[in-house]
């Protein structure tokens, strides 16, 4: 009999024993004298059904997930008998309702094959986006990418556009793509999964922006614990330039780009982009004053593009589909797709990609089925740590720009991290001022002190000492920390205070 499965090899599957399954699947397939070609693919993002082991079976592929050492016989069994009669038989990868309904556009690639298999990724429409921005402009790429409605997907969410065309229209012998893959916020995993699963797109998108503004150098900064993250992208930065995707003469076409993979500090600020240039110069992971701008000065004074991984990602779409095809997803200023983490107490969490417009209710209930515990949810976070917390009365906001900012929210980096009803906000609203006090760079005094007041507030809060008088102090210091702080470090922080303070009095009180 023979067999084709794929077996994801990300960090998540990994964490989960795909390892030891791959290892389990190869021994039973040779007792049984089957003939088993076992694809180690990255995960589809269905991080509630990993390791999730996938099988070509007549036209289409089946799956069967969570699967564990113990169920590899009896599915091998079923497989050659009848293949829906194994209980962890989920059907056709493709009907799945989690995967069915979602609108994948940066992520249509992921789980599909081996992540570092050129010709899989170019089968697929890899590199389409790059061969049709060989033949345009600088300029006329740009058009494409601030027609597009394009943001940055980092969390700040600045027109790409705009930061592009800043960079081609200051004039200098040498500019660079910096690419932001510090994912430090708690609840996210949408770029790890992307360089994990398809990291070529990532590397496409990086040589796209170079050539938009004129950039022949780029350098990926890397979160460090991101191990599995930084073996693929070795391979993959080794195997595109040997193909000639990276190098002096990108496919014939006289064009250069070279591209470098960097190691972050292990600091939550380097997440920040003028933090992170400090870093990949070689120096302390620290804040700088703006202006200037990166886009002017930015990675050794030189004009520089800092983007999220999810960001450069979504250039290659633009650029192989076209402005208007991205543009028509979304709704207001919110356009394409946004990857949304499920996180925390959910008992389906992954990543599941929509078009903005989908509410946190949809999200949180139809796709994280509930909560893990059974319990009832209380209250969400969205957009980190540094993210507001969100009542049920607000469940019904949609995933917009604006629509978060006229609440007191941020969307942030897309994560979304669930709490059932035995939650203590107090405890939150505190865990919000420490994590600034431990994470804080140091250079601004709203931040560097302004965190560790607001511990201290927060704590006589809770013992009941002055309420009346702390909870007054405490708004007015979450106003200097807001106005103050020379980044959104300390700008951010009092967005999870206060909305625990207005949401869940009662947990203060």
């Amino acid at each position: 009999m023979k067999l084709k499965a794929f077996l994801p090899r990300d960090t998540t599957a990994q964490a989960l024993g795909a390892d030891q399954l791959a290892t389990a699947l190869q021994r039973e397939a040779n007792n049984r004298a089957y003939s088993l070609e076992l694809v180690r693919n990255g995960s589809r993002g269905l991080f509630w059904l990993e390791p999730l082991l996938e099988v070509e079976y007549g036209e289409e592929r089946i799956a069967y997930g969570p699967m564990t050492l113990a169920a590899v016989p009896s599915v091998l069994e079923a497989l050659a008998i009848d293949p829906a009669a194994h209980p962890l038989y989920l059907g056709p990868v493709a009907d799945i309702a989690y995967l069915k309904t979602q609108q994948r556009l940066t992520f249509a690639r992921v789980g599909l094959g081996d992540p570092l298999c050129l010709q899989h990724y170019r089968s697929l429409g890899g590199f389409a986006g790059l061969e049709n921005a060989l033949r345009l402009e600088g300029q006329a790429i740009v058009d494409q990418v601030t027609e597009s409605g394009l943001r940055g997907r980092g969390g700040a969410a600045f027109p790409a556009g705009i930061k592009w065309q800043t960079v081609l229209d200051t004039p200098c012998e040498q500019k660079y793509i910096v690419c932001n893959a510090d994912e430090g916020d708690s609840g996210t995993f949408a770029d790890r999964l992307l360089m994990e699963a398809d990291p070529y797109q990532l590397v496409e998108g990086m040589i796209i922006a170079g050539l938009a503004v004129g950039a022949t150098r780029g350098y990926i900064y890397l979160r460090s614990e991101y191990p599995r993250a930084k073996e693929i992208l070795e391979q993959a930065i080794a195997h595109a330039g040997a193909d000639q995707y990276l190098g002096k003469d990108i496919r014939g076409s006289g064009k250069s780009f070279a591209l470098e993979l960097r190691i972050g500090a292990g600091a939550y600020i380097c997440g920040e982009e003028t933090s992170l240039l400090n870093s990949l110069e070689g120096g302390r992971g620290t804040v700088r004053a703006k202006p200037p701008l990166p886009a002017i000065e930015g990675l050794f004074g030189r004009p520089t593009v800092v983007n999220n991984v999810l960001t450069l990602a979504a250039v290659t779409t633009v650029m192989e589909k076209g402005a208007a095809y991205y543009r028509d997803y979304g709704v207001g200023r919110s356009r394409g797709t946004l990857a949304v983490q499920l996180g925390g107490n959910v008992r389906r969490g992954g990543l599941v990609e929509v078009s903005y417009g989908a509410t946190v209710r949809e999200l949180v209930e139809g796709y994280g089925g509930g909560t893990h515990s059974g319990r009832p949810v209380r209250a969400i976070q969205v957009g980190g740590p540094l993210g507001a917390y969100l009542p049920q009365a607000q469940w019904d906001t949609p995933l917009d720009y604006e629509a978060f900012a006229a609440i007191g929210a941020m969307l942030g980096h897309g994560g979304i991290v669930v709490f059932d009803d035995s939650v203590d906000m107090a405890a939150q609203a505190r865990f919000a001022m420490e994590f600034c006090a431990v994470e804080s760079c140091g250079k601004c005094t709203p931040c560097r002190i302004g965190s560790v007041r607001g511990v201290e507030v927060i704590d006589r809060l809770i013992a009941r000492e002055s309420p009346r008088e702390d909870l007054a102090l405490l708004h007015d210091l979450c106003d200097t920390m807001e106005a103050g702080s020379l980044c959104a470090m300390g700008g951010l922080t009092p967005y999870p205070v206060r909305s625990a303070l207005s949401h869940f009095p009662e947990d203060f009180s």
